[in-house]
């Protein structure tokens, strides 16, 4: 026999509105009836028809998720946390990969709308502010990360001039004079980003910019690292440190640095950026810029919650999430 919200409120003695309150997640409810509705409810099984609910609000339950590689773990991690936070406001999450490229961004873009989502957080790499429609199928956006684009809607992101800038600082006050990047990527606007905070630090600790000391990195894979790194390391003058734009091409320098018969930190510090889970269990575990990735994904949803609840007119927000220089073996030692 199907178990109605009018079991329920009968059994935890409350009426059929308090039921409501508490199965849709709204706050004002008194914590005894909380209690006694919770019960009740783990008591009887009662399961809500989510599809009849979004139905009734003229909503699909569903929010679309755009990002460039689930392959590269920052991305797999950021996934994994807006599903959960979209989860608490009721939704599922659709996610699309992009692979980065402009013309797959765009296809992803039009696709988006109100008979398949309710909004959409996306995570270009590529896009520019003509690709993105006046009105984009009638659905909130929010974007993710650092690509520069100026378009009027809300974005999320870490400050990541300051982190890069964080990151080469603290290798400069370790003594080192030939920092050297790698991630130079002209198609990518986070590179462009961490380029930037990456020149100020050398600035501010007197050193002097190199063109040769900046590797390129079509990809942000370990074996693009790898092969960077023995490249800066074949230089009449190499490097005795290194900033990496992700932690991948990091976990790569480092096994270059290994093969080469050479050590971290005492003949090159590393230091990557996203904080991946694998970066505390490298051999040396390596220092790395780690993002308040789980405030990042709260704050986007939080945003497009909004908008989708209502807010539809006030100016877009521009959020700041917080970073943390994490220090660990590839700067400091065992």
């Amino acid at each position: 026999m199907t178990v109605t919200l009018k079991d329920v409120a009968t059994l935890a003695g409350v009426s059929v509105k308090t039921v409501s309150n508490v199965v849709n997640g709204y706050a004002f409810v008194k914590p005894e009836n909380r209690r006694r509705v919770e019960e009740a409810l783990a008591a009887t099984g009662y399961r809500p028809n989510v599809g009849a609910r979004n139905l009734r609000r003229g909503r699909t339950g569903f929010l679309a998720l755009m990002v460039p590689e689930l392959s590269i773990p920052y991305f797999g991690e950021l996934a994994g946390l807006v599903i959960t936070a979209a989860q608490k406001r009721g939704w599922s999450v659709l996610i699309e990969q992009t692979q980065g490229t402009r013309s797959r961004e765009r296809a992803t873009l039009a696709s988006l709308g109100p008979h398949l989502v309710d909004g959409a957080l996306v995570h270009p790499e590529a896009l520019e502010a003509a690709d993105f429609p006046a009105d984009p199928g009638g659905i909130p956006l929010v974007m993710l990360g650092e690509h520069a684009v100026d378009v009027p809607i809300d974005h999320v992101a870490i400050d990541n001039v300051l982190a890069a800038r964080t990151a080469v600082s603290h290798l400069a006050s370790l003594g080192r004079k030939r920092i050297a990047a790698i991630g130079r990527n002209p198609s990518r606007g986070t590179s462009s980003q961490r380029l930037a905070g990456y020149r100020a630090a050398l600035t501010e600790a007197g050193l002097s910019y190199a063109d040769e000391l900046v590797a390129p990195a079509e990809k942000w894979h370990r074996s693009v690292g790898a092969a960077a790194m023995k490249a800066l390391l074949g230089l009449a003058s190499p490097p005795d440190a290194v900033f990496c734009f992700n932690d991948l091409l990091a976990i790569g320098a480092l096994r270059a640095v290994a093969e080469l018969g050479l050590r971290v930190p005492e003949d090159v510090a590393i230091v990557g950026f996203d904080n991946n889970e694998e970066s505390a269990f490298s051999l040396p575990s390596l220092t790395t810029i780690a993002p308040d990735k789980t405030a990042l994904a709260e704050a986007a949803i939080d945003l497009v919650h909004r908008r989708i609840t209502g807010d539809k007119t006030s100016p877009p927000q521009d959020i700041q999430t917080p970073f943390a220089l994490e220090i660990r073996e590839s700067t400091r030692g065992r």
